[in-house]
């Protein structure tokens, strides 16, 4: 029987439930970014993309992710552990975990990039397109790029990907596979389905704060099993991550005020929590590859260049409603392409980027990495999107836009304020006897 660490084991189940509340944690944040009469269709897409995925993962996606390549690096075979088949055993493990242990913390990987890209769309897409559009994007972009970055030879499989095995570019915990891709993703589907009514002129603050200061809480709590958890053991790659992953998002969360302070002459609730998660989307790809200075500099770097990047698209016109290109796609390469620069040998990852003597070539293949995903992801999310907008129907109809998608879509609204709905829990005094109950 293969040797199995319970330690390992055991952190790497906490840091798969830690990384499974991010998504709700998600659905938090979104859904306090949006406007009242539409927050539970934005909350509903975060957990529709949980039941889709969770499903998908089991039948197929662990094949094509980790699966033994079936030619130039580009996917596993779909059949090889079709629906999970030989991964009960006691022998299947990768490294010193159960090998479904494994497969249920890299599941929570593929919900959350799912769940990332619907805040480009939000007020405006028909949830029963969303969870078709969701279904093809993970089996068609998601599944095939986490076996580009995540599928490592002789790790799950005989022959892994190609970011991974023959570029060697480092990406540690999904900063092209996750991030960079639902970016790109992001600014596809703000493209095909348009910009929201009113977009630019109208009031489109966000309705809850505290909803959203909630989710980057939790958001951030969760990250730290997204990163270190991807050591797949309790050692000091996880530490090493753990503290990165801290840091570089304190670091990020205070350049975004600065640029703030400096704007607007105010700092604001909302800023710090776009810099938190700007910071936590740069430091991971590069959370095991630089020392705890080097991930001070990722996360000034990232909460500059995000708090910037959001302002492109009222100066481009394209409607990415929550920000996931200027946080998600920018935080992403800013972190990916900065490994090139900061990384040190010293690290876990044992390489030297530019500024420790390591030369141009990792800058090279960091470049590369997310120039594909880029690449590969949106022109892939604009066919999707486009095929399910002629099927069925992509964007909502006008009307049900302008009274909210809770309501029109799913017969709900999050707030009964409305003074004819209010109950009391006092019970009304007893009508005197012989007294008509008025009619109405």
């Amino acid at each position: 029987m293969a040797h199995i660490s319970p330690g390992d084991t055991a952190w790497l189940l906490v840091s798969a439930a830690m990384v499974l509340l991010m998504t709700p944690a998600l659905a938090f944040f979104y859904g306090g970014m949006v406007r009242a009469s539409s927050v539970l269709n934005m909350m509903l897409m975060n957990f529709g993309a949980i039941a889709v995925v969770a499903v998908l993962w089991v039948l197929v996606g662990y094949s094509m992710a980790f699966g033994n390549d079936v030619g130039f690096g580009l996917l596993g075979d779909p059949m090889q552990f079709l629906g999970l088949k030989g991964l009960m055993s006691p022998d299947a493990v990768v490294g010193t975990v159960p090998a479904l242990a494994f497969v249920g913390f890299q599941a929570v990987f593929a919900i959350i990039a799912v769940a990332l890209t619907s805040g480009a769309i939000a007020d405006r897409a028909r949830f029963a397109a969303w969870i078709v559009f969701a279904s093809l994007w993970a089996l068609l972009v998601y599944f095939p790029v986490a076996h580009w970055v995540f599928a490592f030879d002789g790790v799950t499989a005989t022959k892994g990907g190609w970011i991974a095995t023959t570029l060697g570019a480092i990406d540690f915990a999904g900063g092209t596979a996750v991030h960079i891709n639902a970016g790109a993703a992001g600014l596809a589907l703000a493209i095909v389905l348009g910009r929201r009514i009113g977009f630019g002129k109208n009031n489109m603050r966000p309705h809850s704060v505290p909803f959203v200061m909630l989710g980057a809480g939790l958001l951030w709590f969760g990250w730290f099993g997204f990163n270190a958890g991807s050591a797949v053991a309790a050692n000091t790659t996880a530490a090493v991550a753990w503290i990165n992953t801290l840091v570089a998002t304190g670091a990020a969360c205070l350049a975004w005020l600065v640029v703030e302070q400096v704007r607007e002459s105010r700092m604001t609730a909302v800023g710090a929590c776009s810099g938190i998660v700007a910071g936590l989307v740069a430091i991971t790809p590069a959370c095991a590859a630089v020392s705890p200075l080097g991930a001070i500099v990722i996360g000034v770097a990232a909460g500059v260049a995000c708090a910037l990047a959001i302002e492109w698209k009222f100066r481009l016109g394209y409607d990415d409603s929550l920000d996931v290109v200027g946080v998600h796609l920018v935080g992403g390469l800013v972190g990916c392409l900065m490994i090139g620069l900061v990384a040190t040998e010293a690290a876990p990852s044992g390489v030297s980027g530019l500024f420790y003597g390591g030369g141009l070539a990792l800058l090279g293949k960091q470049a590369i990495a997310c120039a594909a995903v880029l690449t590969y992801s949106l022109v892939m999310t604009l066919i999707i999107a486009k095929v399910v907008d002629m099927l069925v129907g992509f964007r909502a109809h006008e009307e049900h836009e302008l009274l909210g998608l809770d309501l029109a879509l799913h017969g709900e609204r999050a707030y009964e304020l409305d003074a004819t709905d209010m109950r009391t829990w006092v019970e009304p005094s007893p009508r005197p006897v012989g007294e008509e109950t008025p009619v109405g």
